[in-house]
């Protein structure tokens, strides 16, 4: 083989790792969230307490309501023609549920420390799932 296909060679089977590392990984996502939809709707009142009390409604509302973004986002990351468009719609998941994390955080300021930990540990957890989301989102191919 000469320099120029075996450059080729190469190239489409790094194209190819890329895409099952990527549909591996939209997967993986795609579990937590699913996993943490269903979780929204067999036990909200440990959901109900992170929801800000200035929004308009019930709590329960607010939380079935990122549940089904939560499962909706899930199904989309597990089907390759819409994982893009999933990946998409995570980041936006993320950034949207991050004003609740920030209110758990100041609204847990006066408990035990370790609960306090939880609640700050997850304010900046959340910047690298955005930014696998976003990762999914370019990685995966246009269809």
């Amino acid at each position: 083989m000469n320099i120029v296909s075996d450059f080729v060679l190469n190239q489409w089977h790094h194209v190819r790792m890329v895409k099952k590392i990527s549909a591996f990984s939209s997967q993986i996502m795609a579990a937590f969230l699913g996993f943490a939809g269903v979780a929204h709707f067999v036990v909200p009142e440990r959901f109900n307490p992170l929801i800000p009390y200035w929004l308009p409604g019930n709590a329960t509302f607010y939380t079935y309501a990122s549940g089904v973004a939560e499962l909706a986002v899930a199904i989309g990351l597990f089907i390759p023609r819409t994982r893009r468009l999933a990946g998409w719609g995570a980041v936006l998941l993320f950034l949207a549920v991050y004003p609740g994390n920030i209110y758990m955080a100041y609204d847990w300021r006066d408990r035990d420390f370790s609960q306090q930990l939880v609640a700050y540990l997850r304010l900046p957890f959340q910047i690298p799932l955005i930014w696998w989301a976003v990762s999914i989102a370019r990685k995966t191919p246009r269809e």
